[in-house]
This record gives C-alpha cells, sequence and structure tokens, in this order.
C-alpha cells in the first residue's frame, strides 16, 4: 500500500467524508430518490458505533418502482439493443470510474461494514472493478450457435438477456458481490434491481451513481435499500422480475425459492453458505505454510466468508505439531483499528452478528471443545464489534460449531486417522462450497478431491482466485454459479430459431 496511506489520513478522509455527508437515497431511474413514505434507517458504522447517514428504507412501493423503471429501460431497449462493443465500452469505462474512486469507495466499504482498510483498497475496490472490466471484455467475444442440422434447415442458437434482474448481495462483500452479479447481467443486455444489504449499502448506491456516470443509460441500474423481509421479500415477488441472483443465508436461499412458487415461477440462483473442511494430511511436508493459510484464510475478512476454512481436519500424527504453529499466527490477527493500515482483523457488522458469534462460542464451550485462543469480545472501549480470532480443540463432527456456518473469527479442529475418515468428515454436512486438501501424494489429491461434495477443491493452498473460475457450491450451498463466462448461463436465455430451407 502506498506510503501515503497511514491511519491518520484515514482518519482525516473519514472524517471529511461525513463532514461532506453521505447520500443514503435510493437511486431509481438515474436519479437518487427518498422511499416513497419517507421512512429511513439509521446506517452505523461498526467501527465505533456512530450513524454515518440515514438510509432511504426501500419496501414494495419503492421496489415497484425501479422494477418499472428497469422494465421500461429493457423493453425500449435503450441498453440491450447496444451492440456488445458498445455495451463493452461503457463497463469498461465503469470499472475505470471505480478504480479512480477507489480511496472513497474503500473508505465507504470499511466504514460501513467494518472490515480493515487495506483489504477494502487493495482487494475489493479492484476486485469488483475487475470483474466489471472482465465482463464488458468478455461479452463481444461471446459466440451463439448453429445447430448440425439436416441441409433442409437452418437452426440458430442464440443467448438472449433474461430481462430484469433483481440482484440481492449481502453484507460481508458488498461491492465484489454486486460486480459478481452486475458484471455479466449487464453486459448481457439485461436491466438490474440491486438489493444490498441493510448493513452495508453505501458503496451499492455510490457504485450506481458512477455506472450512469460512465455512460449506463438511467432505468438500467437502480439500487433499494432496505431490511430483506420488506424490500427483499417484495423484489422476489414481483410479477415483473424474471431472475434473482441471490448470495446470502442458506436460510433466506430457502425462502428465495418459496418466492418463486408464489409468483411467476422466476429463476432463482442461490449462492448460500458453507462450513468448508480444510484438511490437511501427515505427509504434506510444509506445515508452516499450511499453518499460515489455515490462519489467513479463516481470519481473513474477520471470518465473515461463506467459503472460510472453519473446519480445519488435522491427521492425528501432525496435529499437534500443526497447531502450534497454527497458533503461533494468531497474535498478528489481533483485533484493531480497521483504518490502520496495519490491521488484518478489523470488526464485526454489527453488534447483532457479535452476539451470534458469542453465542457460537458459549456453545462450543458447553459442548465440551477446547478454546485454545481467543473466545472474548476485545475493544469494547470503542464502542465497535470486535471479538478475537478463536481456535477450537477437540472438536467432533455432531457439535455445532462444527456444523452451522458463525460467520466469524471461529476455527473449529478435528482429528482424523484415516484418508477414508477425512473424506467422511468432511462431506458430512449440508453444505458443498469449497474444500482445501494438503498432500504430496498426487494420487490421494486426486482420489480426495474427487471425493469431496464441493463446488471448489482447493490443493496445497486454499483461496486462491480468478475471475475466470467459477464460483459456487452444491448441496445447501446453493445452485448456480458466479463468475467465469459460466455466470452468463444465469442472466440470458437460449432460443432456438429453426428456418426450414426450400430445395431448388
Amino acid at each position: 500500500m502506498n506510503a501515503h496511506y497511514s491511519r491518520d489520513f484515514w482518519h482525516a478522509r473519514a472524517a471529511e467524508l461525513l463532514a461532506r455527508g453521505i447520500d443514503g437515497r435510493m437511486w431509481i431511474d438515474g436519479r437518487r430518490e427518498d422511499a416513497a413514505d419517507g421512512q429511513c434507517f439509521d446506517c452505523i458504522s461498526p467501527l465505533d458505533g456512530r450513524v454515518l447517514t440515514r438510509v432511504a428504507r426501500g419496501q414494495a412501493a419503492d421496489i415497484a418502482r425501479a422494477v418499472a423503471s428497469a422494465r421500461a429501460a429493457f423493453v425500449d431497449r435503450r441498453w440491450a439493443g447496444k451492440s456488445p462493443a458498445a455495451r463493452k465500452k461503457v463497463l469498461q469505462d465503469f470499472a475505470a470510474a471505480m478504480l479512480a474512486a477507489r480511496e472513497e469507495l474503500a473508505l465507504l466499504e470499511t466504514l460501513d461494514m467494518g472490515k480493515p482498510i487495506t483489504n477494502s483498497l487493495s482487494a475489493d475496490v479492484p476486485g469488483a472493478a475487475r470483474c466489471i472490466q472482465w465482463y464488458g471484455e468478455a461479452v463481444d467475444k461471446v459466440y451463439d450457435e448453429i445447430a448440425p442440422t439436416a441441409d433442409s434447415a437452418l437452426a440458430l442458437v442464440t443467448r438472449e438477456p433474461a430481462g430484469v434482474v433483481g440482484a440481492i448481495v449481502p453484507w460481508n462483500y458488498p461491492m465484489l458481490m454486486a460486480a459478481w452479479k452486475l458484471g455479466p447481467a449487464l453486459a448481457a443486455g439485461n436491466s438490474v434491481v440491486l438489493k444490498p444489504s441493510e448493513k452495508s449499502p453505501l458503496t451499492a448506491l455510490r457504485m450506481a451513481e458512477l455506472a450512469l456516470e460512465a455512460g449506463l443509460p438511467p432505468g438500467v441500474l437502480n439500487v433499494v435499500p432496505g431490511y430483506g423481509h420488506e424490500a427483499g421479500e417484495a423484489l422476489a415477488l414481483h410479477m415483473d422480475v424474471d431472475v434473482i441472483g441471490f448470495t446470502g443465508s442458506t436460510r433466506t436461499g430457502r425462502r428465495m425459492l418459496e418466492y418463486a412458487g408464489r409468483s411467476n415461477l422466476k429463476r432463482i440462483y442461490n449462492e448460500l453458505g458453507g462450513k468448508s473442511a480444510n484438511i490437511v494430511f501427515a505427509d504434506f511436508d510444509d506445515l508452516d505454510r499450511a499453518a499460515a493459510t489455515a490462519a489467513g484464510s479463516m481470519f481473513y475478512n474477520q471470518g465473515e466468508s461463506c467459503n472460510a476454512p472453519s473446519r480445519l481436519l488435522l491427521q492425528e500424527d501432525i496435529a499437534d505439531a500443526f497447531l502450534e504453529k497454527l497458533l503461533a499466527q494468531v497474535p498478528q490477527y489481533a483485533p484493531g483499528d480497521p483504518l490502520d493500515p496495519q490491521t488484518q482483523l478489523g470488526a464485526l457488522v454489527d453488534a447483532t452478528q457479535t452476539q451470534t458469534v458469542l453465542g457460537y462460542i458459549a456453545s462450543g464451550l458447553a459442548e465440551g471443545a477446547q478454546c485454545l485462543a481467543g473466545g472474548t469480545r476485545v475493544l469494547e472501549h470503542t464502542g465497535g464489534q470486535f471479538v478475537a480470532p478463536t481456535v477450537f480443540d477437540k472438536v467432533h463432527n455432531r457439535m455445532k460449531i462444527a456444523q452451522e456456518e458463525i460467520f466469524g473469527p471461529v476455527l473449529a479442529v478435528l482429528r482424523f486417522r484415516t484418508e477414508e475418515e477425512a473424506i467422511a468428515i468432511a462431506n458430512d454436512s449440508t453444505y458443498g462450497l469449497h474444500a482445501g486438501v494438503w498432500t504430496r501424494n498426487l494420487d490421494r489429491a486426486v482420489r480426495v478431491s474427487r471425493a469431496l461434495k464441493a463446488g471448489t477443491v482447493h490443493v496445497n493452498q486454499y483461496d486462491e482466485d480468478d475471475i475466470t473460475v467459477p464460483f459456487g457450491g452444491v448441496k445447501q450451498s446453493g445452485n448456480g454459479r458466479d463468475k467465469s463466462l459460466h455466470a452468463f448461463d444465469k442472466y440470458t436465455e437460449l432460443k432456438t430459431t429453426w428456418m426450414r430451407i426450400a430445395p431448388r
């Protein structure tokens, strides 16, 4: 990070931003709007409990306005009718505008949901911009098909935009999750109504302004902040929404499927939770790297990641040695001021999430797990939401901390003897998002990777990633894939056009 990005720099920038004021109004048809009934809610920073701004509380009437705006934009083809090359240019300019505003976006992200400013600036902003740019680049390089029919026919298979997309994104990676939906949906020619989490709406609203400035026509992207049971439910139930792209909890994902059945049978794509197993076999000889990766991947983003490797499976022969190395990593993840570039673990998103995490820690202790590190709330004097990185040993797979997604800095360590036992423990979960395998045995790496029920299996690393590879899970971790060219499948429809060719 640039040397001038000091703690004092970021606190000064935060003071300037708050003095200037943050616009919390929703974004409909290319302009800021108050909620139809005038209601708002406080946007509270988890860093210190201060109110950042008042945010418009979107409800059914506001969703209806946004959907009508999106539908009008789609019907008159102000965006869908543009050539792929023209859409590419706008999305490239949108990505460039995000990078130009990276300090502001990073600051909004950190103040709003608590992650370290270093992560916001070096990962979230460029990652979101890269996603928008990549889909812009891809859209004029994706070809349609001609089916291999007889000479008497010409059968065209074309990919068309689905129409109005409802994108509902979570609070843990507000910019990235929005970009993962917006990139392919907009590149394909759809109009979008984005519902950010009420816990982290600020960057989504700013992104909509930047998109308009980059040339995205009014109405093509609308942003309605609000609560899930109000704005989110109204969007999923709306009869004029064609697709819902949802990222969030498995509990809410089930509701999305119900809403589709109660409305127009819209397509629902759910990217849901995880309880990923990270398996370390005794034949892996670089325990220092494996332990550093296990800690870094678990405590990154405060553990508020659906793909966090929150179940660490250690073969008994190396378990004690590995734990010693792992525990040596924990102090560098001591919670600290998220606006300090040295901080690696920030604040949990709000007081509710703090209590949820502390409740799981209490459950682990009650069920007999051994707490080797952390287990407490810290820095309470700041008014912020901070929990120490926590490591539990002596965990068995029936404990709540081994089965349920905690979404906080809590690692459960389980021990195994054989390869078969490791696979059985790893797959003994309702989730199937990610998994990790550490071994020097190539046959074992392939065998175990094939046996694990997960959308992504990492071998001798964890969480390495790129926009070119799909992201998603199996079982109750959801369906469909974000990222890569496969994401276009969610936001497009295949049309067959069959032409009869008359003989000469």
